[in-house]
């Protein structure tokens, strides 16, 4: 079986109908890993949606100007994306308007009818994004993939899956690199909170200095916030806050995969060593689809 194909199992096997795929950073291989798993869901047969938080398939980097992979999509795929930047083309059959607005115009929803290559311009709120999921499926989308943001989790729904990316693009060490990829999917799989169980609600986000605040008193009741973005601590912080204190939160995410890209911008790391480190880390399934490995 493919790598791609694994992937989307993992989606698959907990229910799921729609997987956001986000990185660490910028140039981890997250379009590579958009791409893989529409790809394994099309060979199977499946109507697909496809959408973004923000912007992803451009030709260029939008930050940096570098060569991006393109996202070409087959006839039949439904896209939720603004006017302004699909091409205008009788490739794309208009399908339906939404009130929603994004820096590149109102989202639309839109059917390929002939092979093209597409930029996605997706919604920039949580409540964009479940109006397009919601619109992509109301057109007979059977299975849906967002483009996400490490920026913007608060937009990730719970029905979600989420695959996150790692890679060499921001550090050459493969331990920073697998500490980083553990510390998100820790942030991510912050479990929901039993309310039998006694609990400290906090109205706003937990703290670096109220975590330290926490820890020096001791505090034994489970910390609830309302969902991983008011969880302001990262990397070894966090985890070492998740080891002295129970962090719950009211809107559970489902984090089911990690993906590793060794190769980064101007370095590259041992392709295994950093499958098995993240592996380690992560303590989920972890694949290189570059090396079409897993672990």
């Amino acid at each position: 079986m493919e790598v791609s194909d694994l992937l989307l199992d993992r989606a698959i096997a907990i229910g799921a109908r729609s997987v956001a795929v986000v990185g660490t950073g910028k140039n981890v291989g997250k379009t590579v890993v958009m791409r893989a798993i529409y790809r394994a869901a099309l060979a199977r047969g499946m109507k697909l949606g496809l959408t973004s938080i923000g912007r992803d398939g451009e030709a260029n980097d939008f930050v940096d100007a570098r060569a991006k992979p393109r996202l070409r999509l087959a006839a039949g795929t439904l896209v939720a994306g603004a006017l302004g930047a699909l091409p205008r083309s009788p490739a794309l059959e208009w399908c339906e308007s939404t009130e929603i607005q994004s820096a590149s115009g109102p989202i639309s929803i839109v059917r390929v009818r002939t092979e093209s290559e597409i930029e996605l311009v997706g919604a920039p709120t949580a409540s964009g994004l479940r109006a397009c999921v919601a619109a992509l499926f109301a057109h007979g989308a059977e299975f849906v993939a967002i483009d996400g943001a490490i920026d913007r989790i608060a937009a990730l729904r719970e029905e979600d899956a989420v695959v996150v990316s790692c890679g060499a693009a921001a550090s050459t060490s493969v331990e920073a690199i697998a500490a980083e990829a553990g510390a998100l999917v820790a942030l991510l799989a912050l479990p929901r909170h039993d309310e039998t169980s006694a609990a400290l609600q906090l109205e706003g986000a937990l703290t670096p200095m109220r975590a330290a605040e926490f820890i020096a008193r001791g505090e034994r009741r489970a910390i609830v916030v309302r969902d991983a973005t008011r969880v302001t601590l990262r990397g070894r912080a966090l985890l070492g806050a998740l080891d002295r204190l129970q962090i719950r939160v009211e809107r559970p995410l489902r984090p089911v995969a990690v993906t590793v890209n060794s190769v980064g911008r101007a370095d590259s790391v041992e392709p295994k060593a950093l499958l098995q480190a993240v592996r380690a880390a992560v303590a989920l399934p972890t694949f290189d689809l570059f090396a079409a490995s897993a672990a």
